[in-house]
């Protein structure tokens, strides 16, 4: 069940409206009164017809957010001028999702025309593609605008990959002014989705800290070489929920990414996950409000950018 925004949460929200204060969960009341119905729709369809594509859907909002801000730049194709973020090794062959966002930029272009960014539809999915499969809501804060621009070389500096430790996810999270609390709520949108073989390898093979097995299962579709796109779901107990079981996993040693696992292995984030695995409401609130501060790096609003036609491609 979806749970409703706790208190603190609002509070966040005023402070990050008071922050870019642009920005506000109501900027598309007057001139595009549908688009939040449009995109809940879409999304629910997509997720309904693919489950896995919830799971997309909030990674690729991540993924735009942690490079140069929530501005849309991740869905921007290379061009002659500069080379995308797409191609980066965090996203090359993985990232997902953009055709359901193509679909619904459609859709609400229809509607009003030049009106809604593609940053602030990605914002939306992520959201209603996390109550779509069980988990809590939260106020999107919308007046975001779309980049020109983006940037490779950005994706590969500032998206942390599967192989950090937790000092280097705390410096990474802290770089975006997000809390170790924020960094382990964050990393519980792995109870949904799956990870490809190549990102969890060395762990089955080479690491001390993961359940034998755990390992030995993963091993079967996972070979010592070859087998690279090779799927398995990143919470192996309800793959296709949005609950707390991914913290349960990781108590058990079952964190299918080193990244995973280092929230769990003896440092300053175990409370955390301990309290995350106890208590689903102390998950989703946690949750919730880390999703508000991650949607507030570094906007675009007011006259930077522009709002993108086509989300693939900045306007001619």
């Amino acid at each position: 069940m979806a749970s409703a925004p706790c208190l603190s949460l609002l509070v966040l929200v005023a402070m990050a409206s008071a922050a870019s204060a642009q920005l506000s969960p109501t900027f598309y009341l007057a001139s595009c009164p549908s688009a939040l119905f449009i995109i809940q729709t879409a999304v629910q369809a997509a997720v309904n017809s693919e489950p896995r594509m919830g799971a997309s859907l909030v990674r690729l909002h991540f993924h735009d957010c942690f490079v140069d801000g929530c501005d849309g730049s991740v869905l921007l194709a290379d061009t002659g001028s500069f080379v995308g973020e797409q191609g980066a090794a965090p996203n090359a062959g993985s990232i997902r999702g953009m055709n359901v966002i193509d679909n619904i930029k459609t859709q609400v272009e229809a509607a009003c025309t030049q009106t809604v960014s593609c940053a602030d539809i990605l914002a939306v999915a992520a959201r209603d593609s996390v109550v779509a499969l069980g988990g809590p809501t939260w106020p999107v804060l919308l007046g975001r605008r779309d980049s020109t621009t983006a940037s490779k070389t950005n994706a590969e500096n500032d998206l942390p990959p599967p192989t950090f430790d937790l000092q280097n996810l705390t410096t990474a999270f802290a770089n975006k002014q997000l809390s170790i609390t924020d960094m382990v709520a964050l990393s519980g949108a792995h109870t949904l989705g799956q990870s490809q073989c190549r990102f969890f390898r060395n762990r089955i093979y080479n690491e001390a800290n993961i359940n034998t097995a755990f390992a030995t299962a993963l091993k079967a579709n996972c070979p010592q070489s070859g087998g690279d796109s090779s799927l398995a779901p990143l919470d192996t107990a309800t793959p296709n929920a949005f609950d707390n079981a991914y913290y349960s996993n990781l108590i058990s040693q079952k964190g299918l990414l080193h990244s995973d696992q280092a929230l769990f292995n003896g440092g300053g984030a175990d409370n955390t996950v301990m309290s995350f695995a106890s208590s689903a409401a102390t998950f989703n609130n946690a949750f919730a409000t880390a999703m508000v501060k991650m949607g507030n790096i570094a906007p675009k609003t007011g006259t930077q950018g522009q709002i993108r036609l086509v989300c693939s491609k900045v306007n001619s």
